[in-house]
């Protein structure tokens, strides 16, 4: 097989599934380069170190392929790939010193005596340990375990090496020190690093690949720049950073409205397309009182080291601001946005779209149709069942030769808006139930999303502030669907 030019390593269709029928992973593609710092970054369980699992043959496949440098090693064990992995615990041996910690693979390799010196002595040389040979491993500090760790990985010389969480132990300040040491080994080294965190900051500072994930998907591929100031979907702009997230639509060329005032943007969408716009914190503008386009209130004004953190309320959203300047509780002010700050993401019209099929209909009365979490009854829809009709003047359609087609039977396209939809605790006050999945701020509430037993994900809009996890129920006016017959 043909490898593409400088990919070391591609994941090609790749699915897990897990013994007790849970599929974490359902087709992913993953091509990385030689000697990149790619850095697997996404919210706990969503499929980050499984992926590092596989490509370190600690976990297999369902299906799909595992290519190395153009070669299967799907069904390889770790053994035998040029990959060395440093665990999230560093996985060292208490009752080994330094040297024989470092040495250990290379004596089961059968390497001579003089070789594994040199090798020792230049590895402990550029995780700045030398000397440190006799030392024991419980003498050791947590950062000082850390480059042990990272020593006896590297001094067999792998094609790749895996970290998985691996600062995660750390405290604040030795995490930034070894984020650091980690980069300028990485450019010392010249190898393939790929990172596992579900921290932020330690993937923007390190890589020069990052690939945020979301329940087992890939949300976007890009450098530690591109992910920031251009995420391609919500979860991206809410996950990576602080973001201030509005609803808005765009009114004119490179002109959008949002938070009550229409704003100059670069971004180009046709007008009336609803969009979500995305500014960050330290992008917005605090002006004098009756200066900016939006007018509020100062609500809090917290300092933290560098900067100041100011929640201004406006009669729309409460807007998040980073700045050098203090403020008062109850300082009124203005709020302005430079066209560069703006980032619009166009509504994903895709959400809320369920298919089903119409079991009973009856022109003008009736109707049932049955989806895989609930079925919608009633006549507040008929008009698009009737509507079709009416064309051939039956009260069922007809094909091309003029014969009668049964409406039972028929798939049917149902969406409604998050705005339109409501939670509750009360399993019986909504048409469908399930967890809280995760959720975002939005002007003044938050967007969550659902997740039923059947895996369907159901996103509404409510101003209460529920959390990850708990039950709810998912409720909305029969008259707020839309209905459409599928193609």
């Amino acid at each position: 097989m043909e490898k593409k030019q400088d990919t070391l390593i591609e994941l090609k269709h790749v699915k897990k599934t897990f013994k007790d029928g849970v599929t974490l992973i359902e087709d992913l593609n993953l091509e990385i380069k030689k000697g990149e710092f790619v850095t697997l970054l996404g919210p706990s369980g969503c499929g980050k170190t499984t992926i590092l699992r596989m490509i370190g043959g600690f976990d297999k496949p369902t299906s799909g392929e595992l290519l190395l440098d153009g070669k299967d090693i799907t069904n390889l064990p770790p053994n035998e790939r040029p990959i060395n992995t440093v665990f999230q615990k560093y996985a060292l041996f208490p009752h080994l010193n330094v040297y024989d910690n470092i040495t250990f693979g290379l004596k089961i390799k059968g390497v001579d005596q003089k070789t594994q010196d040199e090798k020792v002595k230049k590895v402990l040389e550029m995780v700045d340990l030398e000397g440190f040979e006799k030392r024991s491993i419980s003498t050791l500090s947590g950062g000082q375990q850390q480059r042990i760790a990272i020593a006896r990985a590297i001094v067999n010389e792998p094609e790749v090496l895996l970290l998985d969480e691996s600062l995660s132990a750390l405290d604040a300040k030795m995490r930034k020190e070894m984020q650091i040491e980690l980069k300028e080994m990485h450019k010392k080294l010249g190898i393939t690093f790929i990172f596992v965190t579900h921290d932020q900051e330690e993937a923007l500072t390190m890589s020069d690949k990052v690939v945020v994930m979301s329940d087992g998907e890939i949300q976007q591929i890009g450098t530690p720049e591109d992910i920031y100031n251009e995420p391609k979907n919500l979860f991206v702009a809410d996950f990576i950073g602080e973001s201030n997230i509005f609803k808005g639509k765009m009114v004119g060329k490179k002109l959008v409205e949002f938070g009550g005032a229409v704003f100059e943007c670069v971004d180009d969408y046709a007008a009336d397309t609803m969009i979500d716009a995305v500014v960050r914190p330290e992008d917005v503008e605090i002006t004098e009182p009756g200066k900016g386009k939006i007018q509020g209130e100062v609500i809090a004004c917290d300092f933290k080291g560098i900067f100041y953190v100011t929640a201004i309320k406006t009669d729309r959203a409460e807007i998040e601001v980073h700045n050098l300047k203090s403020f008062d509780i109850g300082d009124k002010v203005g709020i302005d946005l430079a066209p560069d700050s703006i980032h619009i993401i166009p509504y994903d019209a895709s959400i809320n779209h369920f298919e089903g099929v119409l079991e009973e209909y009856e022109a003008g009365k009736g109707f049932t149709v049955r989806f895989e979490d609930f079925a919608l009854e009633g006549v507040a829809a008929n008009r698009i069942f009737d509507g079709a009709t009416e064309k051939d003047g039956e009260d069922s359609p007809t094909d091309v030769k003029g014969e009668k087609i049964a409406w039972e039977g028929r798939k049917v396209i149902a969406s409604f808006l998050p705005e339109d939809g409501d939670l509750s605790d009360d399993a019986e006050a909504g048409f469908v139930e399930g967890e809280i999945f995760n959720f975002i701020f939005m002007d003044d509430y938050y967007r969550y999303r659902v997740r039923s037993k059947s895996e369907e994900d159901y996103i509404v809009n409510d101003a209460d502030l529920w959390n990850h996890g708990d039950h709810v129920s998912v409720s909305v006016p029969l008259e707020k669907f839309q209905f459409e017959l599928a193609k």
